[in-house]
């Protein structure tokens, strides 16, 4: 049964039109010391943050994996950027078994 809600209330709960979507990642690491770790994740973050995007998530000596969404309050990430980041994650040489989620409810899905 659809609700009947005011713009107002869509726009507070991000559903409707308001809907934020986002994406998940994951990936085995072959690192062999803390700068390796440092050097992949300051590059990842450049990468992300050229494209408009942020993420949470960590990493360790062997995986690595977050959630990624838009910077802006209501955008989204685009496939071109969901693509972006599984081709950047598939041709680093540190990062193998490469999985990136299809895009999301980033409010309601988890």
């Amino acid at each position: 049964m659809a609700k009947n809600r005011s713009r107002r209330l869509r726009k507070k709960l991000y559903v409707d039109e308001f809907t934020v979507y986002g994406f998940e990642f994951f990936c085995r690491l072959n690192i062999e010391d803390a700068s390796e770790h440092d050097s992949l994740l300051d590059e990842f973050i450049e990468f992300i943050e050229s494209h408009g995007l942020v993420m949470g998530g960590g990493a360790n000596s062997k995986e690595f994996e977050g959630f990624v969404v838009s910077e802006g309050r209501y955008d989204s990430p685009s496939e071109k950027d969901r693509k972006a980041i599984d081709s950047w994650l598939n041709n680093h040489p540190k990062c193998y078994e490469v999985k990136v989620g299809s895009l999301v409810d980033a409010m309601y899905s988890m």
